[in-house]
Formats: structure tokens, C-alpha cells, sequence
């Protein structure tokens, strides 16, 4: 059975989808639908904009979605998932490639979304960190101990990397413990805020409201969403999990180990970068995985 994963934030570089752009007249369509959708023109800091540029947030969200939908469409016949699952803002751009809401509908929500955690970000300074070389268990009970201040888990990424989210002064302390505690390393993202924790709360209501209204039905697949890790169906299931998905944790860990039970044989990777694949590495090393292509 194939899978088609999505990355998230992090995955953009400066450059992408220019070979869609440039070879495929419908990518093209798609690009400039987005440019008057956005009100800015997002594939000129796509395609020669500077790295600053392409990682404001308001940027990064919109232009890794347009890379993974876009390129997701221009597969034609060779995109057909048995299962599918997207890490983080990942989990919009498998929705839209698997039918459950429309290419238009999709980015007004990626762009929201984007902008909604900006804010939520401003509100309260805040960060991540990457814990890599420790036990999840282990992770999950130092940090518990850290009552003053937010620290949960966010990104459940593979055996042995685990990434942190809260508040400055709380990562702060976090880092220090698990140091301490003997992880291999513990080090501070450049990331504008706290994602998948408490701190987004203002940004998850101010999201609920768009997707209650927004149409979804179901995808032509079952996809393996981020908060629960099992598959779904149900539009309702998938609007209910997308919206809690700002809060809660990223199990993609759990995701690849339920995609493999349930059948998964081959991994394609639609989107930037090659993130995903490395991961899957971490958790069974023979499966079979690999980046779509065109031509």
C-alpha cells in the first residue's frame, strides 16, 4: 500500500516549485490563482526571494503548502494513496491533495492558520527545543516536573528525537534538566514561538471559527492525523483534529508505526526537502521511501 507524507514548517527553501512552474501550465494556473488569493506575490519570494524572506511565517506556511499541493496535482495518475498523513501544516496539504476540501478553500485556511500563530506568538515570547538521544518517557517525565512555567511535548518526530515547546524561560530550564539527565543533545530552534502547546490556544480559536465554516468531505484515503495518529475519514472527525492540532502534539512517531501496520509498503515523501524520509529511517530502515518527482 502507498502513503504520501507531507512535511511541514522547516522543509522550504528558496527555489521551490520553480521547475512546476516553469514545466507544467496547470502548476503555473495554480501558482497565480495563490499570488490573487494571498494579495501578494508569493512565488517571486519563492523563486528568488532571500531566506529571511521565505521564513516569515505569514510565507513559509502558504508557500510549503502551494509546493506539496501543487506538485501533488501535477502527479496526475501517478498520485493515488492508499493512506496519507502530513506532519503539522503538512496535514492540510495531504487534505486538499486527497479531495476532502478545495486547492482555494485550503490556503485561505494555511494562510489563516499562519497568521493566527503569528499573533499568538507576539502575545507571549516563546520557543522550542530538539531533544535528541532520550527515551520519550523519559522526555515526558523530566519536563512534567517543570510546574511554573509551559513545557510539553510537541513533536513526537522519531525514536530518540523528541522536540519541546513553551515558554523562553521554561525551554530554558528544560534544556538544562534533560542536559543533565544525559541527552545526547539538547538545543534551542530558531523558531518564532511555541507551536503545538498551551501558548497557541488564542490561535486555535481564532482558527476554529474558519474551519466550522469552511466545506470538507471525506478524502479519497484515510488519513493518519497528527493528534490522534489513527486514521479518519469523517469530515467532522478531520475538523475536530485539525483544530486541536494547534495545541496538541505532532505523533508522527506513532503515525509511520500505525501506517506500517496497516498495511504501508512504500513512503513518497510530496512536498520540500527530503525530512520525512529521514525519519521513517529512524523508525524501519527497510521500508521503501523517496521523494515525488515530475518528468
Amino acid at each position: 500500500m502507498k502513503a504520501f507524507v507531507f512535511p511541514g514548517q522547516g522543509a522550504q527553501y528558496v527555489g521551490m516549485g520553480k521547475d512546476l512552474y516553469e514545466s507544467s501550465s496547470e502548476a503555473k494556473d495554480l501558482f497565480e490563482k495563490a499570488n490573487k488569493i494571498l494579495g501578494f506575490k508569493i512565488t517571486k519570494i519563492m523563486f528568488e526571494g532571500t531566506d529571511e524572506e521565505l521564513r516569515q511565517t505569514k510565507v513559509t506556511q502558504p508557500a510549503i503548502f502551494l509546493h506539496s499541493v501543487i506538485l501533488a496535482r501535477v502527479l496526475g495518475d501517478d498520485f493515488k494513496p492508499d493512506m496519507i498523513a502530513g506532519h503539522s501544516l503538512g496535514e492540510f496539504s495531504a487534505l486538499v491533495a486527497a479531495g476532502a476540501m478545495s486547492f482555494e478553500d485550503g490556503l485561505k485556511l494555511v494562510s489563516k492558520r499562519a497568521m493566527a500563530m503569528q499573533k499568538a506568538c507576539e502575545i507571549e515570547p516563546s520557543t522550542m527545543a530538539a531533544i535528541v538521544g532520550m527515551e520519550d518517557a523519559v522526555v515526558e517525565k523530566i519536563i512534567s516536573k517543570i510546574t511554573n512555567e509551559v513545557v510539553v511535548a510537541a513533536n513526537y518526530n522519531c525514536p530518540g528525537q523528541i522536540v519541546i515547546s513553551g515558554s523562553i524561560k521554561g525551554i530554558d530550564i528544560a534544556v538544562e534538566k534533560l542536559t543533565e539527565a544525559g541527552a545526547r543533545r539538547a538545543l534551542k530552534l530558531n523558531v518564532g514561538g511555541a507551536f503545538h502547546s498551551p501558548l497557541m490556544d488564542p490561535a486555535k480559536k481564532e482558527l476554529a471559527a474558519v474551519i466550522a465554516k469552511t466545506k470538507f468531505q471525506s478524502p479519497v484515503c484515510p488519513i493518519y492525523q497528527n493528534v490522534t495518529a489513527q486514521s479518519v475519514k469523517d469530515p467532522d472527525i478531520i475538523k475536530e483534529n485539525l483544530i486541536a492540532q494547534l495545541t496538541a502534539p505532532v505523533r508522527w512517531t506513532q503515525i509511520m508505526n500505525n501506517m506500517i501496520a496497516g498495511g504501508m509498503s512504500e513512503y513518497i515523501e510530496v512536498g520540500p526537502g527530503k525530512v520525512l524520509q529521514g525519519l521513517l529511517k529512524k523508525v524501519n530502515r527497510k521500508m521503501k521511501a523517496s521523494s515525488a518527482s515530475i518528468g
